[in-house]
């Protein structure tokens, strides 16, 4: 009878913890994957791309492909002309610097660097795009990154009011795209939680920086004009 008993409750238990990780990645995907495009013809035209962060390698001397194939996607989003500026977000501590690292390979690339933000407190994808919104001023904007990140993003953004698509760098190899699947299913989980019970809010946010020149708009009374 214990034995039964147990193993009775190794089942509620394995399928509990299933359905928490399941259902989360379920409507994340639902509510997120129409608005992922694959082909950049198709990908509306916005002002800004945000490439979100990853590290350049795995481990030294070997190169991260996710990082690789996030670069290359954003590099062809932008010079098809679907996107004008790209903010680069990642993580930045005394030792790294994942958006330097990204702006020096995009300069490489051919994209100019007055083109190229540096957004160093994209600490994790909730901060990267809540801080697209509230301090770079975009309320539309593409997501730069591999199908299942971007799908994630997509579902953050919307919960905060914002007007998000993803464009999908290809994936990976099965063993390194294995490990970032089973990562993604947690990281979902975490995902719905910061934003429907625990309403989580960006480590760092700071002072508004304007995307683009300044424009110059005529003053409502009489005196100089003002900038935006």
């Amino acid at each position: 009878m214990r034995r039964r008993i147990f193993l009775l409750s190794l089942l509620i238990t394995g399928l509990l913890v299933t359905a928490t990780l399941t259902l989360p990645s379920w409507w994340i995907s639902r509510m997120a994957a129409p608005r992922c495009f694959t082909e950049v013809d198709a990908v509306p035209q916005r002002k800004v791309g945000v490439v979100l962060g990853t590290s350049k390698y795995v481990r030294p001397g070997r190169e991260n492909h996710h990082y690789r194939n996030r670069i290359a996607a954003a590099e062809k989003l932008f010079k098809a002309g679907r996107v004008e500026y790209l903010i680069v977000s990642g993580d930045h501590s005394k030792n790294y610097d994942e958006p330097a690292t990204m702006r020096d390979d995009l300069v490489r690339l051919g994209i100019p660097v007055d083109r190229i933000y540096l957004d160093r407190a994209g600490v994790r994808t909730l901060d990267s795009i809540v801080r697209a919104g509230e301090i770079y001023g975009q309320r539309e904007f593409t997501v730069i990154s591999q199908r299942f990140h971007n799908e994630r993003a997509i579902f953050i953004a919307s919960r905060r009011g914002l007007d998000v698509v993803g464009y999908d760098a290809p994936d990976v190899g099965f063993v390194h795209g294995m490990r970032a699947a089973i990562r993604e299913r947690f990281a979902r989980l975490i995902a719905v939680l910061d934003v429907t019970i625990l309403q989580r809010q960006p480590g760092k946010l700071g002072e508004p920086v304007s995307i683009g020149p300044a424009v110059a708009v005529a003053p409502r009374t009489g005196g100089s004009a003002a900038t935006r």
